[in-house]
């Protein structure tokens, strides 16, 4: 459904350690940054990306928004949660665990990257 996410970042650099070591722990490659200065981690579904406001604003979290990324396993996803914690990302809502619905079973963790942006790693049994 999506090509890319795209989300805004004061501090590239700040961002990238963070994203390196959560998205390394789920397996991805580091990000690239390119002559604008942007960061894009690359796959064969899609790309994410880091980038400073091109209104020059600075960037801000969307309240309410959270971005997910997958995982294989619970061991992947607390290994990046904490490599998310060990690189600058701020732990939020509970520690990583199954939430249970009326028809599902996840495997959550949810974390603020330096930017304050909301993310989670989920994993489907």
């Amino acid at each position: 459904m999506f090509s890319h996410i795209m989300i805004g970042a004061n501090d590239i650099e700040k961002s990238k350690k963070f994203y390196d070591a959560a998205l390394g722990a789920l397996g991805h490659a580091p990000g690239q940054i390119d002559e604008k200065g942007r960061c894009f981690y690359f796959t064969d579904t899609g790309v994410f990306a880091l980038t400073k406001p091109i209104n020059g604003e600075a960037a801000s979290h969307g309240n309410g928004s959270t971005i997910g990324f997958a995982a294989k396993n619970e061991q992947q996803a607390d290994e990046w949660h904490a490599a998310g914690l060990a690189n600058g990302g701020e732990s939020c809502e509970d520690l990583p665990g199954y939430r249970q619905g009326p028809n599902f079973k996840l495997y959550l963790g949810y974390l603020k990257d330096p930017a304050g942006n909301k993310v989670c790693v989920l994993y489907r049994p």
